[in-house]
């Protein structure tokens, strides 16, 4: 019983995709009550809800989706039973050409020869589905349902095929279950970094630039710079050897790789000079091969750890871009491990603890580690040798124990040459994703015929280990801004402190001072504007500054400032000595606050 219960249960994982999966069944049946010339293509369950693609001659705007949305709670309240049916192909091609739905003819003619066609039928509404569905249209709260976006998508995912317009939705069995969760997205979007990075002038984009090209900003670059130094600094000291590789690279360099076979479509197309074709390069690998390759080696070289903040170009789908979480440029944080068998462990060993370390200072402690393994069946995702995969997952896996590292194991998450650790975030809003990843690679190395000398004198090939640890810098700034809200910290922040001048009389003393912190390496403005020190003080808030040193007539007096900091408030009157140290103090040790 206690099984029973769950199968129909809201916890239960499948009957929620059920249950959205009827639902976007109502909502293609309110768009066509309300628009019988609007053409229907696909619409499942997603993660978070469900969306329907359709074709119409007009946009679905604000005002628009609020009728489809009051559509399908008449729907709900209609009790409509959902009937299963099933047709041969003819008659089921037959039957959605009377309905004049030819995405649905294209999907019927493109269903294997032996394929059962089903369809299923709510009141005067019938579509083209696999199902499941829940039995009746009562069982959805209608006032439980909203309709939360509208996007562009691509028909199959092909951007030469024709643009649709995609209604996203989501539904829950309580109106409470869904006011909540409308809070959840009201937060999301005072978080989302596109509406801070604008706001705080961090980044901007340009249309005439084009999608998915972020440009920073000076303050967002000074933060970009901080993230760039930090990480590089880390892995000097570690031993990493850093170099400078072209964004572009030849397309025989990627057919060598194996990208060009399973990463093209990802790719912006190939471009053909003197006589040679040149790809703009999605990753770094290939390059670094080739410096590996560069000169021979001995085992006593080994390990050889090539880093670089190397700009990539993917060529992403419009309607996947987001600020600068996922562009079509954007900044890995990369490095490539060249290594002896023996040394995966330690190496490995080395990488997760650069990770959690880095992890401690940015103050991230909700994470969870995944291996990601191949799914045999795919064969086209991924290189083909069985023996190679079953021996680098192995080892990926037992070095993983031998750590104590908590971790889940992923069908079909692998890169296409070979296993990784994934280290997923989980952000203050929105679903979790990859920020750092560690690769273990026996197939590139073989690919551009790595070798080295081992103590037999025997030639043998290294093992690569690919890993990021910021992932992107783009991404992790992403990440940042929406953990933040903006506010970074001291260490982080791109001005850290700002003078206030009172009065005019101020100004002078102020610049002095911010001479002083400016030599010191301190990131300092002084606003001289001729405003009352309210709105100097609300505005310096707005722009998420740490420190606001407002200065008086009575500190030019006593050589002091009067600190106020954005969350503590006022500090009182110090010098600027005490508050040189209290700053430094905070940015020296990564203060969170």
């Amino acid at each position: 019983m206690a099984e029973e219960n769950f199968a129909y249960s809201w916890e239960n994982p499948e009957y929620r995709k059920t249950y959205w999966h009827t639902c976007s069944h109502v909502l293609a049946q309110a768009v066509k009550r309300l628009y019988p010339e609007v053409k229907l293509a696909i619409g499942p369950s997603i993660d978070t809800g469900f969306y329907y693609d359709m074709d119409s001659p007009f946009a679905f705007t604000p005002e628009i989706m609020d009728k489809i949305e009051e559509e399908m709670r008449k729907i709900c309240k209609e009790k409509l039973p959902l009937e299963r049916f099933e047709l041969p192909r003819a008659e089921a091609i037959r039957f959605m050409e009377e309905k004049e739905e030819p995405y649905k003819v294209e999907l019927i003619n493109d269903l294997p020869a032996d394929a059962v066609i089903s369809f299923y039928r709510q009141g005067e509404f019938t579509d083209l589905c696999a199902g499941p569905h829940i039995d009746s249209t009562g069982r959805i709260k209608g006032n439980a349902v909203k309709l939360t976006a509208c996007n562009a998508a691509y028909w199959r995912g092909d951007a030469k095929r024709g643009s649709l317009q995609r209604i996203y939705g989501v539904a829950f069995p309580k109106k409470e279950q869904l006011d909540e969760y409308l809070q959840k997205l009201e937060e999301a979007k005072a978080r989302d970094h596109r509406k801070l990075g604008r706001e705080l002038g961090l980044f901007m984009t340009d249309e005439l630039v084009g999608r998915g090209m972020p440009m920073f900003l000076p303050k967002g670059y000074t933060v970009w710079r901080i993230l760039e130094n930090y990480i590089r600094d880390k892995e000097l000291k570690l031993g990493y050897e850093h170099v400078l590789t072209p964004c572009v690279g030849t397309v025989d360099l990627y057919k060598t790789s194996g990208h060009w076979d399973h990463y093209k479509q990802n790719m912006f197309p190939a471009m053909e000079v003197e006589d040679e074709m040149y790809v703009l390069r999605p990753m770094n690998c290939p390059h670094h091969m080739r410096i590996y390759a560069n000169r021979p080696h001995s085992y006593r070289d080994l390990p050889i750890r090539i880093g670089e903040i190397a700009h990539d170009f993917r060529y992403e789908a419009s309607g996947t871009l987001k600020g600068i979480e996922r562009g079509r440029h954007f900044c890995q944080n990369d490095a490539h491990l060249f290594v002896t068998p023996e040394q995966i462990k330690d190496e490995v060993s080395k990488v997760c603890d650069l990770i959690f370390d880095t992890y401690k200072d940015f103050g991230i402690t909700d994470y969870r580690c995944v291996l990601s393994l191949r799914d045999p069946a795919d064969k086209e995702k991924y290189h083909q040798d069985d023996e190679m995969w079953n021996t680098a997952e192995a080892a990926l896996r037992e070095v993983l124990v031998e750590l104590g590292i908590d971790f889940t194991e992923e069908i079909g998450e692998a890169a296409f040459y070979g296993p990784k650790l994934d280290v997923n975030v989980v952000p203050a809003v929105g679903a979790e994703y990859t920020l750092s990843t560690c690769q273990l690679d026996f197939c590139l190395p073989m690919k551009f015929d790595l070798k080295y000398i081992d103590k037999d004198g025997a030639e043998r090939t290294p093992v690569v280990l690919h890993r990021a640890i910021l992932g992107s810098l783009d991404r992790f700034m992403a990440y940042l801004i929406e953990e933040t809200m903006g506010a970074f910290p001291a260490w982080l922040a791109p001005v850290q402190a700002k003078f206030l001048p009172v009065t005019d009389r101020a100004n002078e003393y102020c610049e002095k001072l911010a001479a002083q912190l400016d030599e010191q390496g301190f990131r300092v403005e002084v606003d001289e504007r001729n405003e009352k020190i309210g709105k100097k003080i609300r505005e310096a808030q707005l722009e998420k500054v740490p420190y606001m040193l407002v200065v008086g007539d009575r500190d030019i007096e006593n050589s002091t400032v009067s600190p106020r900091h954005r969350a503590d408030g006022d500090l009182g009157a110090m010098s600027i000595e005490e508050f040189t140290a209290l700053l430094g103090k905070e940015v020296k040790d990564k203060v969170r606050k």
